[in-house]
């Protein structure tokens, strides 16, 4: 009865799914060893095999509710044993009607501020341990947004010491300027910055962040200044020289409120550095993203709305550069090196974490992949 119920309710949603789609070859094994094979013929191997490991998953499985089957993946009921991209490239089989989860997202928001809401929700994603990012970001520079790859094959490192060099060009500093940089991360553009002379101050939500720069700067004798505080409420006596934003435009969707706090924060002629990932439509990322990856407000980039903003406001568009490919290596490349490091991972801190991480990074890789997703990197001029 559970075998022919896999095979009728799944191979139902194939057939449409897959009616005016290149089909996606896949088995799934039952927890009893029995197959069940989707598209599989002579000509087409399986990219994938669903491994139901108990009653939870196959009930996940047959839900075709792909919030279930996520939850289902991370609590270890279901497994998959082969090109993960490849399966979650196929996330829209699965529908993801929740709208209790997606008014969930914003009520916190009006109930504490916008501010504050940020506050928590940044802290969910960054404030895990900082070994644990270190495992699979670049190891010369720990950078958590996007290289830019001069070839496919590229190191990672070389394509994010291209990628700093990019940011620094584009906002034209020189030794002693000032420049202040949103979201620190673990110190990638502040230390590369630092080290050519330039005074960065860098602000960030994450405490774990914050004691990973202090601690880094102390160690190096940097003269780098870690903030923990919200961009929109931050304020300092004098102007920078030039913003960097690497990859937070994304947790700032209030874009006429972000523009005018860089203009309060910029002198006459100031450059701001912007880079982020984006989509056609703001609120589309999936439940399970939206929960478990990056809960609350985050959203990202939609660049028309963004251009209108920008063009109501004080600040010059420069430049636009389309990263999608480079963020795609990025991502396969982090995926990758997660992967590699997997029984460290779960041995320091726990399956689930690993879990998460895998489903977000061969996720995000295969969505730029598949042009779900796009990226971009833009330079404005304050007038």
């Amino acid at each position: 009865m559970r075998r022919r119920a896999i095979a009728d309710v799944i191979g139902k949603r194939y057939d449409e799914y897959f009616r005016d789609r290149t089909p996606v070859p896949f088995e799934v094994v039952d927890r009893d060893g029995s197959t069940q094979t989707f598209g599989v013929s002579s000509d087409a191997a399986p990219k994938y095999t669903l491994l139901v490991r108990d009653d939870e998953g196959r009930d996940a499985l047959l839900s075709l509710d792909q919030l279930r089957v996520a939850l289902a993946y991370l609590r270890g009921h279901l497994d998959v044993d082969g090109d993960l991209a490849a399966a979650l490239s196929m996330r829209r089989f699965f529908s993801d009607i929740h709208p209790a989860a997606f008014l969930g997202r914003w009520v916190p928001s009006l109930w504490h501020g916008k501010t504050e809401h940020d506050n928590r929700a940044i802290s969910q994603h960054y404030d895990e341990d900082s070994e644990f990012f270190l495992t699979f970001l670049d190891t010369r520079h720990r950078c958590y947004t996007q290289g830019v790859f001069a070839a496919d094959d590229e190191p990672l490192e070389d394509a994010v010491t291209r990628k700093l060099d990019i940011a620094l060009d584009a906002i034209q500093v020189k030794p002693g300027d000032r420049v202040l940089e949103v979201g620190g991360g673990w110190g990638a553009f502040s230390e590369y910055a630092a080290r050519r002379g330039i005074d960065v101050t860098t602000v960030t939500l994450a405490a774990e962040s914050e004691r990973y720069l202090k601690g880094l700067f102390e160690r190096e004798q940097l003269p780098v200044t870690v903030v923990r505080e919200h961009i929109l409420r931050y304020h300092n006596d004098r102007p920078f020289d030039a913003i960097v934003n690497m990859g937070v435009t994304e947790h700032l969707p209030d874009y006429r409120a972000t523009l005018r706090t860089y203009a309060r924060l910029l002198r006459p002629e100031g450059r701001v550095y912007l880079d982020a990932l984006a989509m056609r439509r703001k609120h589309t990322a999936s439940t399970f993203f939206k929960q478990y990856v990056y809960p609350g407000r985050s959203a990202p980039l939609l660049l028309h709305s963004y251009l209108r903003h920008v063009a109501h406001s004080p600040f010059e568009l420069l430049n636009v550069e389309d990263d999608r490919h480079n963020y795609f290596l990025t991502c396969r490349a982090w995926a990758q090196r997660l992967d590699a490091r997997r029984e460290e991972i779960v041995a320091r801190w726990g399956d689930e974490l690993y879990r998460r991480f895998r489903i977000f990074l061969w996720g995000s890789a295969s969505g730029f992949d598949t042009r779900l997703v796009q990226a971009y990197r833009w330079t404005l001029r304050l007038t």
